[in-house]
């Protein structure tokens, strides 16, 4: 059985994106039970509204909030904050960026 895909559904705009592009090392050291655990926890997070990922040889993962207020509380989660002090282990390189997000449309 396929599972559906389908992008995360936001609110109108304004509202913040976190952009996470990376490039992984080779070997799961634990990444993929991680990645999974800290989905899972960013989606009971205040002003958490959706996030959607691809990965191929570059890693793309946008996750949406509601506020640069919940980016912050986000990133100083302790839990979030024992992740990446394992980013050395999982990526050979990595960028953060954060925008507003003014626009946005689609089908």
């Amino acid at each position: 059985m396929s599972q559906t895909i389908q992008p995360a559904t936001t609110p109108r705009p304004p509202y913040y994106a976190v952009i996470f592009t990376s490039v992984r090392t080779d070997g799961d050291q634990g990444y993929a039970a991680t990645a999974q655990a800290m989905v899972d926890l960013a989606k009971v997070q205040p002003g958490f509204l959706g996030i959607e990922s691809a990965r191929q040889e570059l890693g793309i993962t946008v996750s949406c909030w509601q506020s640069e207020e919940a980016i912050t509380a986000w990133k100083e989660n302790v839990d979030h904050r024992a992740a990446m002090q394992r980013a050395h282990d999982w990526y050979r390189h990595f960028r953060v960026r954060v925008a507003r997000v003014e626009r946005e449309y689609g089908y």
